[in-house]
């Protein structure tokens, strides 16, 4: 059923490479883009029908490179100014506080 709603619905283009080989590997894919796109991992597992443990198992490769984003988040989330910015309070004074 899956291979001749492949040929009915994709170019052939698609139909000829392996994406979307099985149903399968479209689940995956929404899993691994939940993820990387921000959504809490209890939020996905709830989705996915796993368990927070199952799901950080089998999908835990898929969140490389998050670091410098969540870095950032938490700065914001503490009022810190973002990188390569001047805070208000050294523009108004014209000086560096941050210097030693």
């Amino acid at each position: 059923m899956w291979t001749w709603t492949r040929v009915a619905v994709f170019s052939g283009a698609v139909v000829a490479s392996p994406l979307a080989g099985t149903p399968y590997d479209l689940r995956h894919a929404a899993v691994s883009t939940w993820l990387n796109g921000g959504v809490p991992p209890t939020q996905v597992a709830e989705w996915a029908g796993h368990s927070v443990e199952v799901l950080l198992k089998i999908y835990a490769k898929c969140l490389d490179g998050g670091a410098v984003a969540m870095r950032r988040r938490m700065e914001e989330a503490l009022g810190m100014p973002a990188a390569g910015t001047v805070p208000k309070l050294e523009r108004a004074l014209g000086a560096n506080l941050s210097a030693p």
